[in-house]
């Protein structure tokens, strides 16, 4: 993509992006800092707080490394970088992305098993200790990052002479097109990925739906209410946060079969940007304002 087709130096779009990942980093910190605290002050730590927090923590990495491709971006003015900084920066960043997709799959089974009757083969999990979850998490990502493994390859530094065959990342870096059967073997490889995560977030999405259903027609047959309260909030959050998780993704894989089909459009790379940056900036937000112990700890703050 040549740089007469280039609408980075646009200040809106700038605005916008430096905007949602300065909101995002912030909330993000707020997040991490509180569930820190909440793991050392709860006498029993539910399940999921150590994924909620680790989720912060990895949304804000993603958060701070897409600061410094943004500037690459928008302001580049300061000298190009080197092939080995492109490398590291963008498989870094799509690591990161993966391990944001892994544990918010673990949070959604993990939230799916905390709701789950007492007598179902679900409730045997429940007691798992975090350190286990947490094992299989890194594992999973582990298994999953292999994934992504091909742009160790074909991210290279832009070199000076245009050329319309590169796809455009940063002003510093680009992707190398790949042959026609390598393109359709990462493709399939990432589709199954992304199909396979968001399969099993999918499920345990409809199975905490059919017991909030299930529980709420028994509190109106007993007249009371079957589920603790703050269970109930959290599924509630969990399951908002998971339905933006998978509309975010399908949109990012429209876009960007877009983008690449009307040769590498800079204005659906800008709206990409946008849609990929959302999860991360936006589900910080979504437990802040649903949680009640951390709404009560920043009242006193």
């Amino acid at each position: 993509m040549s740089k007469n087709n280039n609408p980075y130096s646009d200040t809106h779009i700038r605005n916008t992006v430096y905007s949602e990942i300065g909101i995002g980093i912030v909330a993000n910190i707020i997040l991490l800092v509180i569930h820190i605290s909440l793991c050392f002050t709860r006498h029993r730590p539910k399940p999921t707080d150590l994924p909620i927090g680790l989720l912060a923590l990895i949304h804000l990495v993603m958060l701070l490394i897409n600061v410094f491709l943004a500037v690459d971006i928008f302001t580049p003015q300061g000298g190009r970088w080197g092939e080995l900084i492109c490398k590291l920066l963008t498989y870094l960043y799509r690591l990161f992305r993966v391990f944001s997709i892994c544990t918010t799959c673990l949070l959604s089974v993990l939230q799916a098993i905390t709701l789950s009757p007492r007598n179902s083969l679900l409730a045997k999990f429940n007691h798992k200790s975090s350190h286990r979850n947490l094992f299989f998490l890194l594992f999973l990502c582990v298994i999953k990052s292999f994934f992504g493994s091909h742009l160790l390859i074909s991210i290279i530094a832009t070199p000076n002479l245009t050329s319309d065959n590169l796809i455009y990342i940063t002003e510093s870096c680009s992707l190398l097109p790949m042959s026609f059967f390598l393109g359709y073997v990462f493709a399939t490889m990432l589709t199954f990925r992304e199909a396979t995560l968001i399969g099993i977030m999918a499920v345990s999405n409809g199975y905490m739906v059919a017991l909030l259903c299930r529980h709420q027609r028994l509190s109106q047959h007993l007249h009371t209410n079957i589920i603790p309260s703050p269970e109930l909030r959290a599924t509630q959050t969990i399951l908002l946060l998971l339905s933006c998780f998978v509309v975010m993704s399908i949109m990012d894989s429209i876009i960007n079969y877009v983008r690449i089909t009307l040769n590498d459009d800079p204005i659906f790379y800008c709206i990409q940007i946008l849609v990929a940056h959302s999860y991360a900036s936006f589900s910080p937000l979504v437990f802040t304002a649903t949680e009640k112990l951390i709404i009560s700890v920043l009242r006193y703050v």
